[in-house]
């Protein structure tokens, strides 16, 4: 599947910056000009880095981790923002801090929601480490054993995981408030919603993806309309439409499930399990030592992508944490100082 056309921009690759200059954004200087245009260059390139040539790579766990990378890196940019427009807490609307506070808590929650599938999916390793110690030549009556684990690893990854599917309703709430305050009497604040807006849309972005992999369903993708005036926007519509497109002709050929790693496996189990059936040896010798090889192969690499992602999900989640907890006590500090101030006046 190819990318849709970009249309010939001669200057400027994102976008013009200086489109900023005009009727709305005349009133914010060169210095916040500049910091906005930086934050949303970086933003799109990283969106672009995103959208594969090779469509085999999406929802593979290498993907997924990139993805999740990418995130933590935008939620970064954004606190380094917040400290180069030297904006502090005190200086903020009560409606800003609800935003950040809002999307950060529910935030929180999906990636609780993400980390508890991705130890499910583990959980479902140490099966298939069973179904390999059982083939073992030592193990007496191996082929009855592996046979069990095998069928015992089917109805694991078979099943749902509640979490992730409530995950998908904290999804549809940063949907429906993904339009921010509008900030009337600060340059800085316009800049910073603005900023904060693209980091909202990247992340339910991601999120939905992740939500939709894991649930195994289509229907929790979702898909964003944003407006061209940002400079990422381009961008990010090409990469939604790539991905979410590739993402939904997967479920429509039927597969088990569009985790790539996760589908090898199920391959390996499929093949492997007619052979150990009757609980006899199997008459291909060959082939069954070449199933057994597979599956184990297939499984190390499984694992070994579900633990990388997982770091890069517990990454993401002391990030979000971090950030919401020096809010917390910067505004505990502001309230103090400012009660402070008013006990000396009498």
């Amino acid at each position: 599947m190819s990318r849709p056309q970009e249309p010939h921009q001669p200057f400027f690759h994102f976008g013009n910056p200086f489109r900023r200059l005009s009727p709305k954004g005349s009133h914010l200087s060169r210095k916040l000009l500049s910091l906005l245009n930086n934050f949303e260059e970086t933003l799109a390139g990283r969106l672009e880095k995103l959208n594969p040539d090779d469509k085999e790579e999406i929802l593979s766990l290498s993907w997924m981790k990139s993805a999740m990378e990418s995130l933590c890196e935008t939620h970064n940019d954004i606190k380094k923002l917040i400290t180069d427009l030297d904006l502090p807490v005190s200086d903020w609307d009560e409606k800003w801090i609800d935003v950040y506070l809002d999307i950060s808590v529910n935030l929180l929650d999906i990636c609780i929601a993400f980390s508890s599938e991705l130890s499910r999916l583990n959980q479902g390793n140490l099966l298939l480490q069973c179904v390999l110690h059982n083939l073992e030549p030592t193990c007496s009556k191996p082929f009855i054993r592996a046979r069990s684990s095998l069928d015992s690893w089917s109805r694991h990854i078979s099943s749902k995981n509640p979490r992730v599917e409530n995950c998908c309703t904290i999804l549809d709430k940063l949907v429906e408030s993904i339009d921010l305050p509008k900030v009337k009497n600060s340059a800085k604040g316009k800049v910073l919603m603005s900023a904060m807006y693209g980091v909202k849309v990247q992340t339910i972005f991601v999120c939905s993806v992740f939500a939709a992999a894991f649930s195994g369903s289509p229907q929790k993708l979702i898909d964003l309309a944003v407006a061209d005036k940002y400079v990422w926007a381009q961008v990010f519509t090409c990469l939604q439409t790539s991905i979410n497109v590739e993402i939904r002709n997967m479920f429509l050929g039927g597969r088990f499930t569009v985790l790539k790693e996760l589908e090898a496996v199920d391959t390996s189990v499929k093949k492997l399990h007619p052979m150990i059936q009757d609980g006899d040896d199997p008459v291909e010798a060959e082939a069954f030592q070449s199933s057994v090889s597979d599956l184990a192969m297939r499984g190390e690499k499984l694992s070994l992508g579900l633990d990388l992602l997982t770091k890069e999900v517990d990454s993401f989640f002391q990030i979000v944490l971090t950030g919401r907890d020096a809010l917390l006590s910067n505004l505990r500090l502001t309230v103090t100082d400012s009660d402070t101030k008013l006990g000396a006046m009498y």
